[in-house]
């Protein structure tokens, strides 16, 4: 897999609803034209989800190497103008930004400086986005309704399709396939949660086989040629689920533990169960675990890998987690389900805390909804 990965690279409707991309640091390789303000090399970009139909989705700028001020709505500052109605999940690839921006129904492909090049809307009839993978100069797109669309990574023309499944949401790419997570139906039945991995051909678009993994799969990462599965249950008997399958062994699949969300760099998967009570809204009540899988040696480090953290992070609610590329930072994105601010907790790869910072939210939750 040649794209970048990501800092932060999970959206859904809550305060901090933030997918950060880090761009490289050579900076022949920027493209910062049209930019209002000068950045520094090493550079990270937020994407805060914001309200579900309040049109306050933001791209914030972030300084690693703290030297440039936190801006908190980038793609403002940049482009004049709104960057729609609920970020749902972005990626750097080619030196370039790549956002979903779900509630506005368009992929928008932004310059390393945040800046608008163009954006692709998606028709009206199709179902809505979710995620995205990029390989050999091409983006993919997951929706609901069952389709995959592969659009140009340079002008966001759609190549083609995949048609299956209902609804689709975390993919990845690897060694020229694409493995995509088939989790849901909704109809006048309720819902039918799924338990299908599709393996799609990235090269023809179509179906190779299909892998059975625990029900309702949702989050899909890649790292050193293994997939790295999080189902998220029925809500009843069957819970949340980490899952590694090995495209190399006949695609076996181990069980990994419990999990809610999950990161991968330098050959480490992170991982985090944090279980938070609804039961007495508005007030929540959360216990996190975390926990590691090494891919070399191929153990799970059942201790914390975090060091030093502040008390508070072991009761809040994990929403995002991503590493730097760079130097292996890792990152966790916190919601207090509230209109406050989420926040960021910043740690070195070893797992001493470093610091953490606000990050613009612009939320107002009601009772959360069934995620999905």
């Amino acid at each position: 897999m040649q794209f970048r990965k990501l800092f932060f690279s999970l959206c859904c409707t809550v305060a901090l609803g933030a997918s950060l991309a880090a761009c490289s640091e050579d900076e022949e390789l920027f493209d910062d034209s049209g930019s209002q303000v000068t950045l520094p090399a090493h550079r990270a970009f937020i994407l805060n989800e914001g309200t579900q139909g309040a049109n306050n989705a933001t791209l914030s700028f972030y300084a690693p190497d703290k030297d440039a001020d936190f801006i908190k709505d980038i793609f403002y500052t940049q482009n004049q103008a709104k960057l729609g109605d609920t970020g749902q999940t972005m990626i750097e690839y080619n030196n370039d930004l790549y956002a979903i921006i779900s509630g506005s129904r368009y992929l928008i492909r932004m310059n390393t400086a945040g800046v608008e090049k163009q954006r692709y809307e998606i028709p009206a009839s199709e179902g809505d986005p979710r995620y995205l993978a990029a390989e050999n100069g091409y983006i993919y797109m997951t929706q609901y309704g069952g389709q995959v669309t592969k659009l140009d990574a340079n002008t966001l023309q759609v190549v083609a399709t995949f048609k299956g499944g209902a609804n689709l949401e975390g993919i990845a790419e690897c060694d020229g396939k694409l493995y995509v997570a088939n989790s849901y139906t909704k109809n006048d039945a309720g819902y039918q949660y799924h338990t299908d991995l599709f393996v799609i051909n990235e090269a023809t678009m179509q179906l190779e086989t299909t892998l059975t993994v625990d029900i309702n799969p949702n989050q899909v990462l890649e790292e050193d040629g293994k997939i790295f599965l999080i189902s998220w249950g029925n809500y009843a008997d069957k819970g949340y689920s980490a899952q590694m399958i090995d495209p190399k062994d006949n695609y076996k699949s181990t069980s990994l533990g419990v999990a809610t969300n999950m990161t991968v760099g330098d050959d480490m998967v992170y991982f985090v169960n944090s279980e938070t009570d609804y039961s007495n809204w508005p007030h929540t009540s959360t216990t996190n675990t975390f926990f590691s899988y090494d891919v070399k040696t191929a153990t799970v480090n059942s201790s914390s890998f975090l060091k030093n953290a502040p008390a508070e992070l072991a009761t809040s609610s994990v929403y995002m987690m991503s590493v730097d590329d760079k130097n292996g930072d890792i990152y966790i994105g916190v919601t207090f389900y509230s209109d406050s601010d989420g926040t960021m907790y910043r740690f070195d790869r070893n797992g001493n805390f470093i610091e953490k910072f606000d990050c613009l939210s612009l939320i107002h939750i009601s009772e959360p909804t069934r995620p999905y």
